[in-house]
């Protein structure tokens, strides 16, 4: 089997010095749509050195870290790119995010679970600089047919909707070219840009990255219920529902609670489509 559990989640955490300036951080911004209109100052947030702060999304492209795609080359894992999907993630900030800074991040195979028809890599990325701990982050990967050997199948969390009319319902389009600009921040994945790759892989077209309507859907939450301020995000976390293609709108509900935000994201042109669900924003 190309995954062998036991010595993947045995081998040692690698670890590894990153850095990010404002370009990184400005660069990632822009690939989630940041900048429209271009001079509205709620975007400048985003998009101008002088005053720009850092969405705690920017921690799962940070430095490139270990990644989604470095992650697949840990010990133990030898698997086809084409075969991978990102079935979920999540954040927890243990501090805002600085617009420049170093960090070591520390990473490994925190699980590998046995769904039956795949497998389910967890692949935990902690990163701390000289004051202390900064995020620590959560990547499920599904890997279509590497499942079946009989392993645990893992926790399978839900959070239901709640059962009234959401507090903010807004749509957010995704650009044609959108994919090609976010990949830039590196996730090179072939998938979100090659048509020949991405009909090996069973679709009609390059999809859009989870991660990048991961970032946008907590952009949104940030710039409608929590008055811009990046700062009180605590956590955040979602399981990828489905796909999204370029040149698509998202559809983003949100039902605001004590601490926290649930969401629901859709593809408004696919008859609200599921892109992200089980989707939860814990803020101050």
């Amino acid at each position: 089997m190309p995954i062998d559990p036991a010595k993947a989640v045995a081998a040692e955490p690698r670890s590894a010095e990153i850095s990010w300036d404002h370009k990184d951080v400005q660069l990632y911004h822009l690939g989630l749509g940041a900048g429209v209109p271009a001079t509205d100052p709620d975007e400048l947030r985003y998009t101008l050195e002088s005053r720009l702060h850092v969405l705690p999304s920017f921690a799962t492209v940070a430095g490139a870290g270990m990644g989604v795609v470095g992650g697949l080359s840990a010990p133990g894992i030898d698997i086809d790119l084409a075969a991978v999907l990102h079935g979920g993630q999540s954040i927890t900030l243990h501090r805002p995010l600085p617009t420049a800074g170093r960090a070591v991040s520390t990473s490994r195979v925190a699980a590998v679970y046995d769904k039956g028809k795949a497998a389910v890599l967890v692949l935990r990325s902690e990163a701390a600089d000289e004051d202390g701990p900064l995020w620590t982050s959560d990547a499920s990967i599904f890997v279509r047919g590497e499942g079946g050997w009989g392993g645990d199948r893992g926790p399978s969390e839900r959070l239901p909707l709640p059962d009234r009319a959401p507090d903010a319902d807004v749509e957010r389009p995704i650009r044609e070219e959108q994919a090609l600009l976010y990949r830039l921040s590196g996730d090179w994945n072939p998938l979100h840009a090659d048509p020949e790759f991405a009909e090996h892989a069973g679709f009609d077209r390059p999809i859009l990255h989870g991660l990048c309507s991961y970032g946008m859907t907590l952009k949104a939450v940030v710039d409608t219920l929590l008055g811009g301020d990046v700062t009180r995000v605590r956590a955040y976390r979602t399981r990828f529902a489905g796909i999204v293609f370029p040149g698509e709108t998202l559809r983003i509900r949100m039902w605001a609670g004590d601490g926290r935000v649930q969401v629901a994201v859709t593809a408004v042109e696919r008859d609200d489509a599921p892109v992200l669900a089980d989707t939860l924003v814990e803020h101050s």
